[in-house]
Parts: C-alpha cells; structure tokens; sequence
C-alpha cells in the first residue's frame, strides 16, 4: 500500500529559512554555553584583547548598516521629499533589527551580561560608552515607535497606527539626532588610542570620518535591502529611487576620501601609506574597495540605471568600508610587545577568533534575516503594495 502525504504550501518551509534556522540554534547553543561556564569557554578573548570579531563585526559594522533608517526618515518626514516614501518602511525595519542584533551581541560579549543596566544606575560621565549606551537604547526604542504603525496596520488596528503618525515628527528628528551621535561617537571611542591605533587610521576627527562613512553605508544598504528583497519576494525595484541614492554616493565618498587624506597630510602621516607592510596593504585595499571602485561605478549612469550593476556596486562599497571597520577597531591595533616589562595578565597578546564566536555572529545575523523575512511577508512593509 503506498501513502501519499502532501504538505500544504503555507507549511512549506524552504531551504534559506532552515539554513538560517540552523546556524540560529548552533548560536543559541553556544551563547548558552557562554552563560553558564563564561566567555573564556567559547571565545579566545583574553585580559590583554577583549576586542575582538563580535566588536567588529557586530557593534562597528553592525551599527554602521543600520544608518539607512535614520537617513530615510530624515529625507521623507523632515525633508519632506515623499518619492522616498517606498523605501522608508523596508530601511526603518532593516535599522531596527540592526540594532537588536548589536544589543544582543553585546549581551554575548559583556564579561557580566546580567550588570547591562547598571550602566543607568553608575553614570560615568567621562566615558564616552556612558553616551553610546544611552544612544543604542534611545535609539532603539524610537526605531520600534517608527516601525509601530506597520505592526499596527497589519494587525488592523487602523486607528492606533493613526495615532502614531500624528505624533511621528518629533520621534524622527530625535532619532536622527540620536544616530548621528551615535554614528560619530563610536569614532570618538577611539580617540583613547593614539598609541595603540596605527597612523594611517587614527586622527582627532575620527567621529566626523564615522558619521561621513556611515552615510555612504545606510545608501548601500538601502540599496541592497531592495534589490534583493524584489527577487526574493518577486516585487518590483524602485529603480528611479535607487538611481537618485546612488548619484548621491560619489559625492559622499569624494568628501570622505578628502576628508582622509588631507588629515593625513596635515598630521604628517602619508610616509606610513607605502612602509607599513600589511597595513599599508589593508589601508589601500579599504580605500580601492570601498572608495576608489564605487566613486567609479556610481559615476555612470549606466551602472546606476542597471539593477545587477546597481547591486554589485553597493556589495562591493559595503565590503571596502566592512573592512574599515574591522581595520580601524581590530586589524590595525597594535598591542603591547610582551618583549617588555608587563604586568602578567596582559603578556598574552594573541587573538585569533574560534568558531564559536563566529558561529554566535552567524546566528544572530541569521535571525536578522529570518525576522526581516517575516515582517515582510506577513506586514505591510512594502507600501506601495498596499495602495
């Protein structure tokens, strides 16, 4: 006798949701055995390095494609140019997760998790952290009231996602000046290194370098949060919009590319840019990637008119300025020579990131992803289909 066993379409699940399914329940296995027998179980962080893969990869890169929200916001509701109204709801969603994702990490990586809200309690007013704590929650919370008329709208609650909107304004400008903040603070926290941060990355206006990158990140984001969001979920591409984003990006990294080389001339610093060895060669692979090549490509507006083209270029300006960040907080630190007189708990000074860590990064982008997924599939993120 031969059973014929059907599974109905909404019970389907595909190969992304389980592969992403997967590496989450690797990453929560993990950060359980981080909980219970400490980080020194699962990571190779040590008293001498406690920055590692997760402060690169989950806070400075994390926080640094989480900016398109903010622009957005700021172009349609302050600004008030409406024809950007399609791509508001998709960028405030892929900010609000970002920033989810950065809290959670940071509850993986915190030598005593439990003690996150001291921080309210035991001000230090001299920390520039104290500032960055208080704008990732702040910021975090005026992100779910933007993204709250869309629950709102899905659940048909019409009239308190009303309520929302009249009120939105002073939500928005507040959150723009929270990730401004925020985005130019993380340079600021920096700033503490002269010594240990090599030449070619470290300057007294590394706050105004974040915030210009990260300007030129949230519109690669933004773009590539809609380009594959219109295969994935077979809607249409706002290529006029994306076109008008990308125009914008040569402008942003020119400023940029000036912004760091005259400071490295006015500092005295161009002799590091060819006699630093791996340095030298992470500088310009930063610079050729993330600046040089999309100057390029956003330059033409055939590049701009076509969706691959379009595509190709914000993955390969994410990844030269992904790269930025892992240089300017992990690759281009230098650590004390244990050659020299040190107390004994800082003599070990390597680090090389575990699977573990790696696995715990994985997983909670994977759930990034997966969440996006949902509310797009199951709210009215993409607005222009509901009209």
């Amino acid at each position: 006798m031969k059973l014929n066993l059907t599974i109905q379409p909404r019970f389907r699940i595909g190969l992304l949701p389980i592969t992403l399914l997967a590496l989450m329940g690797v990453a929560f296995v993990v950060a359980m055995i981080r909980f219970i027998y400490g980080i020194g179980a699962i990571s190779d962080l040590s008293y001498s390095y406690p920055w590692g893969f997760w402060i690169s990869f989950d806070l400075f890169t994390g926080v640094a494609i989480s900016s398109g929200g903010f622009l957005m916001a700021g172009t349609v509701y302050i600004l008030r140019i409406k024809e950007f109204r399609p791509l508001l709801r998709p960028s405030v969603l892929t900010a609000f997760l970002g920033y989810v994702m950065v809290a959670v990490a940071l509850l993986v990586d915190l030598g005593h998790p439990e003690r996150i809200w001291y921080m309210m309690i035991h001000w230090n007013h001299t920390s520039v952290l104290l500032e960055i704590g208080i704008c990732v929650m702040s910021y975090l919370t005026v992100l779910a009231i933007e993204f709250a008329p869309v629950v709102f709208e899905g659940l048909k609650w019409g009239r308190w996602a009303h309520f929302i909107h009249r009120f939105i304004m002073p939500f928005v400008i507040l959150g723009v000046v929270l990730s401004t903040l925020h985005q130019s603070s993380l340079g600021s926290l920096l700033l503490i290194q002269p010594a240990k941060l090599h030449p070619l990355w470290w300057t007294p206006i590394l706050p105004v370098m974040f915030f210009t990158s990260a300007i030129s990140i949230g519109l690669a984001m933004i773009i590539l949060e809609s380009s594959l969001s219109s295969r994935y979920f077979q809607r249409g591409l706002e290529i006029h919009l994306l076109e008008k984003l990308a125009k914008a990006v040569p402008v942003i990294l020119v400023v940029y590319g000036l912004l760091k080389f005259s400071e490295l001339a006015w500092a005295g610093d161009l002799k590091y840019l060819f006699t630093s060895g791996l340095m030298s060669i992470l500088f310009w692979a930063e610079i050729i990637i993330g600046v040089v090549i999309p100057i390029i490509l956003f330059s033409l507006k055939r590049v701009r008119q076509n969706p691959k083209a379009l595509l190709t270029g914000a993955i390969i300006l994410l990844f030269g300025m992904i790269l930025n960040r892992f240089n300017v907080s992990w690759f281009a630190v230098q650590h004390p020579d244990p050659m020299f007189y040190l107390p004994a708990f800082m003599s070990n000074v390597h680090y090389f990131p575990t699977l573990p860590e790696i696995s715990v990064s994985l997983g909670i982008f994977s759930a990034g992803i997966l969440a996006f997924g949902l509310a797009a599939r199951y709210l009215p993120v993409f607005e222009q289909e509901q009209l």
